[in-house]
């Protein structure tokens, strides 16, 4: 999960995207329409701290530096890693959370999970075991009635040198031949699963969150190029999704790759990790989401987007969020360009939890979570960020729907005049907020 903007879809089709508006589909994405409407299964096969702070709690203030998959199973040793891990695969998420998922009105799941579950590698301290309980869960999204998209969430080295990539710390995904080759086998992998469940799975994105910033964009797209090949031998009737590696709207164009069939681009979006969107009010959030969603509509025309990670957070207080026992540029216990909070008095207490929110911001959220629906839909759909989690509400689509500050079904949407009754392509925005 993380940062910026991500563009995501699924669909079972094959149609050319180079350059041109979407052609008319005679398949649908999946079970559910035009429309992803979906959530991720995050901190199931990469922990995230912050999603699951109890499975680091043991570290809190150890000078012992657990911040990670990578160190949580090299300081607890390959067997007993592999024996909490069993248990936290066996019920992070449950046939339950898929049922209540399907419930709530959502078409698609997003399964993030990392390399070394298909390529691993002696010399990593990570444990092996993730596919029959991956298999599990797809068998129950089948189920319940909805469609899976696996994504590779971190690869050898680190894409991004973010913890959710399996390793915090420097990008040295690009750094030696053999990482990419065994990213290549991840993908490979992966496809095989797709492959085994095809009226199921129908997407594989091959990376996740790559990080300009720290590697060659053009060895990126190279790297999807070789992936597009290799995925396409195993799972021809798959979507492939590529992530917009966090390059400005004016770049995506770089994904667009002639001769690629039924290729999704994905981008990501939070309010939260950058300066210009956390600070913010709360009416220009809402507004804010205007802009995303002339973003994904323009490119749209072009290769299918979605948003393949967004929430509700408005600040970045969730404990942890920032990494394991880091604070927050919101209150400003995390050191940042501010040098401070956002705003002088701006406190982390209660912004996480729906019992401590009054009606305005219980309203706030809800129009909130309605503006970046409507937003998205601009594009190809959407995938929340996360299903649940274990102290941050905001981030936590099920309990936000079960508190009614996220809409049931999601089309059932109080502050919104979007419509998905015209042309999907040309519609525009007339909310409270966006008059396009």
């Amino acid at each position: 999960m993380k940062i910026f903007r991500i563009i995501s879809t699924a669909a079972v089709l094959l149609v050319s995207f180079a350059y041109s508006t979407p052609v008319a589909r005679t398949k649908r994405f999946g079970k559910g329409g035009d429309v992803i409407r979906g959530v991720n299964l995050g901190g199931l096969f990469v922990l995230e701290p912050w999603i699951t702070p109890s499975l680091f709690e043991q570290w809190n203030g150890s000078n012992r530096k657990v911040v990670d998959e990578w160190t949580f199973c090299s300081e607890l040793g390959a067997y007993e890693c592999t024996r909490r891990l069993k248990q936290h695969w066996s019920t992070w998420v449950t046939e339950t959370d898929i049922k209540t998922l399907a419930s709530l009105g959502l078409n698609h799941v997003r399964i993030p999970i990392g390399h070394w579950a298909f390529a691993p590698d002696p010399n990593e301290p990570y444990v092996q075991g993730q596919i029959p309980y991956l298999e599990r869960i797809i068998r129950w999204i089948g189920k319940h009635g909805l469609n899976a998209v696996i994504d590779l969430h971190g690869v050898p080295g680190s894409q991004n040198g973010f913890d959710n990539s399996g390793k915090f710390g420097a990008i040295g995904w690009q750094t030696s031949q053999q990482n990419i080759d065994r990213s290549i086998q991840a993908v490979e992998g992966i496809a095989r699963v797709a492959a085994n469940y095809p009226n199921i799975v129908d997407a594989v994105e091959v990376l996740n969150e790559p990080a300009n910033w720290g590697l060659s964009v053009d060895q990126v797209i190279e790297f999807y190029k070789r992936a597009y090949t290799s995925f396409r031998k195993i799972a021809p009737s798959a979507i492939m999704i590529v992530h917009d590696a966090f390059l400005s709207p004016s770049d995506w164009h770089k994904f667009n790759v002639p001769g690629w069939d039924s290729v999704i681009l994905d981008t990501h979006n939070y309010h939260i990790f950058v300066k210009d969107r956390l600070v913010l009010s709360r009416e220009q959030h809402l507004q804010a989401t205007c802009e995303d969603a002339r973003n994904v509509r323009s490119f749209n025309t072009q290769l299918w987007t979605v948003t393949g990670e967004w929430s509700l957070a408005s600040t970045d207080c969730a404990k942890w969020l920032n990494g394991m026992e880091k604070g927050a540029r919101w209150d400003g216990s995390l050191p940042w360009e501010m040098n401070g909070p956002v705003y002088q008095g701006a406190t982390c207490s209660g912004q996480n939890s729906i019992s401590a929110w009054d009606q305005d911001t219980r309203t706030f959220f809800r129009q909130f979570a309605e503006t970046q629906m409507d937003a998205y839909e601009a594009g190809s759909g959407w995938f929340f960020w996360n299903f649940k989690t274990e102290v941050a509400d905001d981030w936590n689509y099920i309990k936000l729907a079960q508190n009614k500050l996220i809409p049931v079904p999601p089309t059932n949407r109080i502050y919104s005049r979007y419509s998905l009754d015209s042309d999907r392509w040309n519609i525009k925005l007339n909310s409270t907020w966006c008059h396009e």
